[in-house]
């Protein structure tokens, strides 16, 4: 719990792209985007393109963010470069992106746990003042993914740690969020919380769960194909 409290309250903070006001409305609409008439009529389409209208939008951010946010929450299976491509085209950024995703990501992970307890949702961290930094990493470089990414051999000395630190290894996991290395790091260790550390993950001859290694790959490939997870 301790991890998911320190994930949240980090939500409210300034990030590299996004004030924290604007993180605490992503989580707004994320949750909102689940009754959302819009979504939910694009979700039964053959294709989410056939389907016209606006969002049911709960706060002010522009609609390129309530866009990505909707899609990524209900219909995330069939994201294509092509929708990226415009969403980008819509005015946000590919780094604000990345950061707008990683805020989803660990909204919905923090959400679904406390429902799974059977506890209330929690209030929206406070937002505080401040901010962004707007760094982008001077080696992030295109061609392995739809948006930019840092590989290891391309990370700066006065870049931060997000490989070298926790036993990260720069696989294509590693390497999703990484053209906002601090994104990619604070829902790392969150990840790594709710799921296995890295060195944990490979090590075989100890389990560290009240479940196996084998059933806990049984309930995520589980959950990755009713959630439509292609990865």
């Amino acid at each position: 719990m301790a991890a998911l409290d320190t994930a949240w309250r980090g939500i409210g903070a300034p990030g590299v792209w996004l004030t924290g006001a604007q993180q605490v409305k992503i989580i707004e609409e994320a949750r909102a985007a689940r009754a959302c008439g819009l979504c939910h009529a694009r979700k039964d389409a053959l294709s989410p393109t056939a389907i016209e209208g606006q969002h049911a939008a709960v706060t002010g951010l522009p609609l390129a963010l309530v866009e990505a946010i909707h899609r990524i929450v209900t219909d995330p299976g069939r994201l294509s470069e092509a929708w990226y491509r415009r969403v980008i085209a819509m005015g946000i950024s590919d780094e604000a992106y990345v950061e707008l995703l990683s805020v989803v990501a660990m909204a919905t992970a923090v959400d679904t746990f406390d429902r799974a307890i059977g506890g209330r949702q929690r209030a929206v961290p406070p937002a505080r003042e401040g901010e962004p930094s707007r760094r982008r990493p001077r080696g992030a470089r295109p061609g392995l993914g739809w948006m930019p990414m840092l590989a290891p051999e391309d990370v700066a000395p006065d870049d931060p740690p997000l490989y070298e630190s926790g036993g990260r290894i720069g696989g294509n996991v590693h390497r999703a969020l990484s053209l906002v290395p601090e994104a990619m790091m604070r829902f790392w260790d969150m990840f790594e919380t709710m799921y296995l550390p890295q060195e944990a993950m490979r090590d075989f001859a100890h389990e560290y769960r009240a479940i196996d290694h084998a059933q806990i790959e049984m309930l995520a490939a589980r959950v990755a194909v009713k959630n439509q997870c292609v990865y």
